[in-house]
């Protein structure tokens, strides 16, 4: 049972956004399947973590979220900045049953349990931003965030944090996101949301204050879900 990660798959096979257009993306959704069916068991769990489908609706998502479930092993979606269509848990959860998704689950105000680790995480917001609107979804977003560490307690093993948006990038951090890992003693930390070779370089990757930090965008991983563990 091995858990793995990955974000930013961006699917659009039932809309007319394809990603092939930027450069690195051609045929990428071939690229996803063939080398997810090569590394992921039914046995093992993945982790997507944002910008998952370009739908804005949810009913909308019905074929990408075909696609997702026909992938082996089990799916926890994590929220981006580009996933319209996200609803209440209780919605999403309500859609998923109906439509027989049944490899995938929620991650959101919750945590999951996976081998000796424990899973938690939220959308998270830009390292860059501060106005009033930006600081009341930053407050927001650390509040699900120690509500899933919260969850993720109970279960008593390694937790480690899930989120889309990069808490630090270029040196810049999200303070209050930065805050909140720092006091939940968080030590191990995956991220999407950054996209193309120009940026990635400016990524933060590996040890930053103690916290290990991974970038997991598709680009970034060339369509390889990364093991976590």
């Amino acid at each position: 049972m091995s858990l793995y990660a990955i974000a930013d798959l961006h699917l659009s096979l039932g809309t007319d956004k394809p990603m092939d257009v930027f450069s690195g993306w051609s045929d990428y959704v071939t690229r996803l399947k063939d080398n997810w069916e090569r590394l992921v068991t039914d046995d093992d769990t993945v982790i997507i973590a944002g910008d998952i489908s370009w739908a804005m609706k949810l009913e909308e998502c019905c074929e990408d979220f075909a696609f997702i479930n026909s992938l082996p092993g089990t799916k926890l979606l994590l929220k981006g900045n580009h996933d319209y269509w996200w609803q209440t848990k209780k919605k999403i959860d309500e859609y998923l049953t109906a439509n027989g998704f049944d490899t995938i689950k929620i991650l959101f105000n919750n945590a999951f349990e996976v081998g000796d680790i424990a899973v938690c995480g939220t959308r998270g917001w830009y390292y860059d931003k501060d106005g009033e609107h930006d600081a009341k979804v930053i407050n927001r977003e650390v509040g699900r965030l120690k509500l899933s560490y919260q969850a993720a307690q109970a279960f008593g093993k390694r937790i480690v944090a899930f989120l889309h948006y990069p808490p630090v990038y270029g040196g810049v951090e999200c303070e209050e996101i930065m805050s909140a890992l720092h006091e939940l003693g968080i030590s191990e930390c995956y991220y999407g949301h950054l996209h193309g070779e120009r940026t990635h370089r400016s990524a933060t990757v590996g040890e930053y204050q103690g916290i290990d930090f991974h970038l997991i965008s598709c680009d970034y991983t060339r369509f390889l879900p990364v093991l976590v563990r």
